[in-house]
């Protein structure tokens, strides 16, 4: 269910919606601490203090990498466009979906150029994405309001994920796909810590009943709800070349305490999804809560610890 919130922000005019943005951006919220701004955030959410000294939780561990592992190639591998050069470069091209354009804004756009199906993203944060499947039906106001208020949401500030600190916003077209559903386009997410792929997630009915379930890497399903509901009863397909699956990911995370790795198989094909830091900004849900235990106890932070000194 939406908040008062959420359903004010989508009824209000994009003048509104723009002036909302700029009047929070001047709050005092702004220039309150990174750490004393998460530990507000987080017992605010989570319904307890976060602990840092030392942090045990994956949770508590994710707000600990937010304020202390902060390597400059962060930012290009969550800029949803400059992540390519890193990807090809790391595993090859030929794992990227075809990207059809690049714009600062949402006016460039030349839409006469795109094909008929397309899928248009916002580069900085989470959730800035419209999908075309037919472009004699595209509601081009819709898309137009969704991006542009994409496009001034400051992530960051939002959420302290200092990745996303200085990624610039553009918009990107990629190749509009589906999977064997034929309808949809299942994320394969690994769960990586420190290089090593420990349980895969898998997001399905996004546009009805947004369902995750988890998986260990013998593709065992795992009894646990991670920030979404899980069905045991929906039984998922092992993908065709999982074992490739977590070798790319295994090369992609090598070094990070932890990563997520998005792919998506279409056939026998992969294709690279996005790298995530922050699941859930740090702050997701368990079920049972001691997996939120188990997790933090697969994070490794020595390497970050001794790059901090």
């Amino acid at each position: 269910m939406k908040t008062i919130k959420e359903l004010f922000l989508e009824n209000i005019s994009d003048e509104l919606y723009i002036k909302f943005f700029k009047y929070r951006e001047k709050m005092p919220t702004k220039y309150i601490p990174d750490k004393l701004y998460l530990k507000w955030q987080f017992k605010k959410i989570m319904g307890k203090p976060l602990n840092l000294t030392p942090p045990k939780t994956f949770n508590e561990k994710l707000q600990w990498l937010k304020l202390y592992d902060r390597n400059p190639l962060y930012t290009q591998m969550v800029d949803k466009y400059e992540v390519r050069k890193y990807v090809s470069k790391i595993i090859g091209d030929e794992y990227l979906i075809p990207l059809l354009g690049v714009w600062d804004n949402f006016e460039e756009i030349e839409f006469d150029m795109l094909p008929k199906q397309f899928v248009l993203k916002t580069t900085h944060d989470s959730g800035g994405i419209v999908i075309c499947k037919d472009k004699n039906d595209f509601d081009i106001k819709a898309a137009k309001r969704k991006i542009k208020r994409s496009l001034i949401r400051n992530y960051y500030k939002q959420w302290r994920e200092w990745p996303y600190k200085n990624v610039k916003p553009k918009v990107v077209a990629e190749k509009y796909m589906v999977d064997e559903s034929m309808y949809e386009l299942k994320d394969y997410k690994m769960f990586c810590f420190n290089g090593t792929p420990k349980m895969i997630q898998v997001d399905y009915n996004r546009y009805t009943s947004h369902k995750k379930n988890l998986y260990d890497t013998d593709w065992n399903y795992m009894p646990i709800s991670y920030n979404y509901p899980t069905d045991s009863n929906i039984s998922i397909k092992k993908p065709v070349r999982l074992n490739d699956m977590l070798d790319l990911a295994t090369t992609l995370s090598k070094d990070i305490p932890y990563i997520r790795v998005d792919f998506y198989s279409i056939d026998d094909k992969l294709y690279f999804g996005e790298l995530t830091f922050f699941p859930a900004t740090g702050m997701g849900k368990f079920s049972p809560e001691e997996w939120d235990y188990t997790f933090g106890s697969w994070i490794n932070l020595d390497a970050a610890y001794s790059r901090r000194r």
